[in-house]
């Protein structure tokens, strides 16, 4: 077997690899090929800073790289490893690593980075055994929004430049996926609610899934969580909301208060090389 990058590899043979290697995963994933192709663009992912593992001519495993530039910093980040069921503990995702390390630094790349699933604890023990450590937990969320909430608001779509965005509050705690480098590129939608003449809370929804990649409180006041989740349920009564850092104690409190769902808890894992 041997590593190679897959900047020659069609789409289509990179996909099936990650669909197959993703059954009976922890969760359900889309199936849709399509889906994966417009995300990954979205996230920027490089394929000539990607990899896989081929036995022969057969993708068996990849890992497969999102590069950007976040606070100065260049970084592959992992949106997603996978190795094929009959080809798993042969230490694929290792081998991937030690191929894929030289070549990222090479190529002007300082820190990886990748989420996982906390029950993943095979994936973590690799992940640490190669060098990465938790940086982060988060926690996601679905369902439908249950609030009672006589009082009127205002509600207002806006677009991503009505935003002052070096001043909104926790931008370093989203996920790389919620991060404004990507959703900037993404067909999102902007809200903000206005409460006593000032905007009180905003929130960024992608109306397709209805997940909500950004939603924070700007003016604190009495009431003022319940207020934005009415702004959001007036926009979609079923949400998904992923990775929200564990940190934010309020925020997590709020959620659970309107009866969604805890689906999944993840961490993010970094590595500087």
């Amino acid at each position: 077997m041997i590593v190679r990058k897959l900047e020659n590899v069609s789409f289509d043979i990179i996909a099936d690899c990650f669909l197959k290697s993703f059954e009976n995963y922890y969760v359900k994933i889309p199936s849709d090929k399509n889906y994966y192709k417009e995300r990954w663009k979205i996230a920027k992912v490089d394929y000539a800073l990607s990899y896989g593992m081929f036995d022969g001519g057969k993708l068996v495993g990849f890992i497969i790289n999102a590069i950007d530039k976040r606070n100065g910093e260049k970084i592959a980040f992992n949106t997603g490893t996978g190795v094929l069921p009959e080809y798993r503990g042969k230490q694929i995702v290792r081998s991937i690593y030690d191929f894929a390390i030289p070549d990222l630094k090479i190529n002007g790349v300082i820190k990886c980075a990748l989420e996982v699933i906390i029950e993943n604890s095979k994936a973590i023990k690799t992940y640490q055994s190669i060098g990465f450590n938790i940086c982060k937990t988060f926690k996601c969320f679905s369902g439908e929004i249950k609030l009672h909430l006589d009082e009127k608001i205002e509600l207002n779509e806006v677009d991503y430049n009505a935003f002052d965005w070096k001043k909104m509050p926790n931008q370093q705690l989203y996920s790389w996926d919620f991060n404004l480098e990507v959703i900037k590129k993404e067909n999102y939608k902007y809200y903000q609610l206005i409460y006593d003449n000032l905007v009180e809370s905003y929130f960024i929804i992608y109306p397709c899934n209805a997940y909500i990649a950004q939603f924070e409180i700007l003016k604190e006041s009495a009431g003022c969580w319940q207020r934005l989740f009415k702004g959001i349920k007036e926009v979609s009564n079923s949400i998904k909301i992923i990775n929200v850092d564990t940190r934010l104690n309020q925020k997590i409190d709020c959620i659970n208060s309107i009866g969604l769902v805890n689906t999944v808890n993840q961490y993010e894992m970094e590595m500087n090389i």
